[in-house]
């Protein structure tokens, strides 16, 4: 079948019937490597989890190896494993299953805020001797502060 699709949980659709609150994050396989180095990089990984945390609700991989791919979620959500573990688990380069990691370390990414990446910006200048302490101090005030998403999100 072309393309191949694989799914587990709830998709969008399933989840506004329920009434169930989610976020989505799409990672398109025309980012992955293997994919591309494969000439098959037609697709997506699409997560949704329950908002502000990293639990997963369902899954939907459409491409190269869908189903064989959907089976570290498949664990994950049986476990109650979220994507944070998912994101910090190693995923050999260059393969297929890294569009799970690349889908979770999308999702992470999404959750960081302006004043969280100031926070961290201003004490990576102190540490490299680049600052004072002062703009860490400073920063504390905007890491508590400014809610808005430091990074634009892929369908925004």
């Amino acid at each position: 079948m072309d393309p191949e699709v694989g799914r587990v949980g709830v998709n969008e659709q399933e989840a506004r019937e329920r009434k169930l609150a989610f976020e989505a994050t799409v990672y398109p396989m025309a980012q992955l490597d293997r994919a591309i180095a494969d000439g098959d990089a037609a697709g997506f990984v699409k997560v949704l989890t329950q908002p502000g945390t990293d639990r997963i609700l369902g899954v939907t991989i459409v491409g190269p190896d869908a189903g064989d791919l959907l089976a570290e979620f498949v664990l994950a959500m049986k476990q109650n494993i979220g994507l944070n573990r998912i994101l910090g688990t190693i995923h050999v380069y260059p393969t297929l299953a890294e569009a799970n990691r690349n889908a979770a370390g999308q999702w992470r990414r999404a959750q960081v805020t302006a004043g969280q990446q100031a926070f961290l910006e201003a004490v990576q200048g102190w540490m490299r001797g680049a600052r004072g302490l002062g703009p860490v101090l400073a920063a504390v005030g905007t890491l508590l502060r400014d809610k808005r998403k430091a990074y634009a999100v892929q369908g925004e």
